[in-house]
Order: structure tokens, then C-alpha cells, then sequence
């Protein structure tokens, strides 16, 4: 047998245990990692594509306001004050503080 054929030969059992230890890292970095990001980016598209006109918002860099109007290009017109409007993205919209304004506002509404 020459050197090289001797360097070629692996250890019995070893490439297969290293390939399941590779899946099962996958496996696990799929688990907690890429599937919770998904599920998250379906639940704001569908988030986004459901918001109306009334509904009370708040965006990611803490503007509170009233969505005015849906527009078809991506933007909804902001009612911050009355009569006050701003242009924004849908997608500039926090979806946590959203709910969770109007989780408060519900919790206010119940206890009266």
C-alpha cells in the first residue's frame, strides 16, 4: 500500500457521525433561528395588508397617530394631529408597539 492510498482511508464510522452532528446543527439553527424570522415576516406582511382606515398605529420611530387613508404605492397617509398628515411607509410601522397600544387601549376601554 502506498503513502497516499493510506492518507485517503478514514476512520471507520467517523465521516457519518461527523454528518449527523453537521444535520443536526442545521437542524437546531434552523429550528431557532431562521424558522421564528419567517413565521414573524408573514405575520407583518399580513399585518400591513390588513390595515385600515381608523386604525390607531404607531411607527417605528415612535410617532403615534391614525391611519388616514390606504394608499396603493406601499404608503398610508398618517394622522398625527388633527388635520396634520404625514406620508409613510407600511412597512415603517412597529407591529409590537402597534399592538400593543391597542391591547392597552382595550384593557382601558373593558375596565370602565
Amino acid at each position: 500500500m502506498s503513502h497516499s492510498a493510506i492518507l485517503l482511508q478514514a476512520a471507520p464510522g467517523g465521516g457519518s457521525l461527523q454528518f449527523l452532528l453537521l444535520g443536526g446543527m442545521i437542524l437546531v439553527f434552523w429550528l431557532f433561528m431562521i424558522r421564528p424570522q419567517a413565521k414573524k415576516a408573514k405575520q407583518a406582511k399580513l399585518f400591513q395588508s390588513n390595515m385600515a382606515k381608523g386604525d390607531k398605529i404607531v411607527t417605528i420611530a415612535g410617532i403615534h397617530g391614525t391611519v388616514n387613508k390606504v394608499n396603493e404605492d406601499g404608503t398610508i397617509m398618517l394622522e398625527t394631529s388633527p388635520g396634520s398628515y404625514m406620508k409613510i411607509e407600511k412597512s415603517a410601522i412597529s407591529i409590537e408597539w402597534t399592538q400593543n397600544i391597542n391591547k392597552a387601549a382595550v384593557a382601558v376601554t373593558d375596565k370602565k
